[in-house]
């Protein structure tokens, strides 16, 4: 029940958040993504750079991040589910009075996800009666709450007040889940995914390739699934696919265009996310080119257009959508772009700009509409770009 599934993890300022960073890598390895919020407390607990290095995306501390003006909106509608591990008495409080003074609160207050609270800290706190009303009014509210367990404290006594076992909470975060029902909509939508780089042979051993991993268009599919989809994912990349229908994989982007030509006619949307070559070698040898035969001299010629093909083929129900990597003039070209294949929508990123497009865990990009409407997302994971693009996917299939 973890696969794919979005986990906003909450760690606020308690000697057990060391126990946090075990829970994350469970969850990572069960197949969820973690998106770890940090208080400020929690920062003099653990540091940073373990979350980022174990979690989904890095973690999260401020309502201020330059590059998100609105980061508890998204982590709070995004979520799946929200687990505060620990949670400490101040956090308990600030919950059940609504007061959202830092990021996890504010994230907290702008979810509708279920929400478990895992509380520690000593027992004679845990057994305060203002503690205990708190508890009281989040389980009334719906909240779980998980343990405290009974054992030994930090003070080197025993008693209630102890983190549940990491066993524990992971086993609870994918039992709520398996009750919890995502968004679905996307159900009854069939969806064409293109994702990777291809590769032109020259030799039997090089090729000309490009930078993509394929991560944006396997988070695509990833969340389209998620979100009801039956997902058709053609990809040049070894990335695994999560949930998707079925899964094409390819090299070439005659190989690509030929698995295309294959599906789109079945397709309610084609998301091409790959990044084909514009070009092939004209000629493949069949030996490997020695270095001592001097360099060679290779011929280019152009591969098939395979979105402008889409464009002028598509059906009026069709929602096609396009990627432009670009350096520079970066919406000028993408608008270009849009408009000369046909495209329904095009996602524009500078691969130029720091933590963007290639090879990258994380993206910034333009959503553009054929009507000229703009969405930016500003740099955020790929998983959020996805979920970005599939809104306005939908509303543009709602729209029809």
């Amino acid at each position: 029940m973890l696969q794919g599934r979005r986990v906003v993890l909450g760690v606020s300022g308690g000697i057990a958040a060391y126990k946090a960073i075990e829970v994350c890598r469970r969850l990572v390895d069960a197949g969820a993504h973690v998106s770890p919020i940090l208080t400020e407390a929690a920062t003099k607990m653990v540091g940073l750079p373990t979350f980022n290095a174990l979690a989904s995306e890095r973690a999260k501390t401020s309502l201020w991040d330059d590059s998100d003006v609105i980061p508890h909106t998204k982590l709070g509608q995004n979520a799946d589910l929200i687990v505060i591990c620990p949670a400490t008495a101040r956090c308990i409080a600030d919950l059940r009075i609504g007061r959202s003074g830092d990021l996890l609160l504010a994230t907290l207050l702008a979810t509708e996800a279920p929400v478990i609270v895992c509380p520690a800290m000593h027992t004679e706190m845990w057994n305060n009666p203002a503690v205990q009303e708190n508890i009281a009014v989040l389980r009334q509210r719906g909240v779980t709450i998980l343990g405290p367990g009974v054992g030994r404290l930090a003070g080197g006594d025993d008693g209630p007040g102890r983190l549940a076992e990491v066993d524990e909470i992971v086993e609870a975060v994918a039992s709520k889940l398996a009750g919890a029902t995502p968004e679905r909509d996307l159900a009854g939508c069939t969806m064409v995914v293109t994702a990777g780089g291809t590769r032109e042979p020259i030799d039997p051993v090089r090729y000309l390739t490009n930078r993509s991993s394929g991560r944006q268009g396997h988070a695509i599919a990833e969340i389209a699934s998620r979100r009801g989809a039956e997902v058709i994912l053609i990809t040049a990349s070894r990335l695994p696919a999560v949930g998707v229908k079925q899964r094409v994989e390819v090299e070439t982007a005659a190989e690509m265009a030929a698995a295309v030509a294959e599906h789109h006619d079945q397709a309610d949307v084609v998301v091409m996310a790959a990044a084909v070559a514009d070009f092939r070698p004209a000629e493949v040898a069949q030996q490997k080119i020695k270095k001592v035969d001097g360099p060679p001299t290779i011929t280019l010629v152009p591969n098939d257009d395979i979105l402008a093909g889409l464009g002028k083929s598509k059906r009026s129900d069709q929602v096609i959508v396009g990627f432009a990597a670009e350096t520079q003039d970066l919406e000028s070209n993408a608008a270009k772009k849009l408009a000369d294949k046909g495209a329904d929508i095009i996602v524009a990123n500078n691969v130029a700009a720091e933590g963007t497009g290639f090879e990258h865990e994380t993206n910034a990009v333009t959503i553009i509409e054929s009507d000229g409407t703009r969405h930016r997302v500003g740099l955020t994971s790929k998983h959020e770009v996805a979920s970005a693009v599939l809104d306005v996917v939908s509303a543009c299939r709602t729209s029809r």
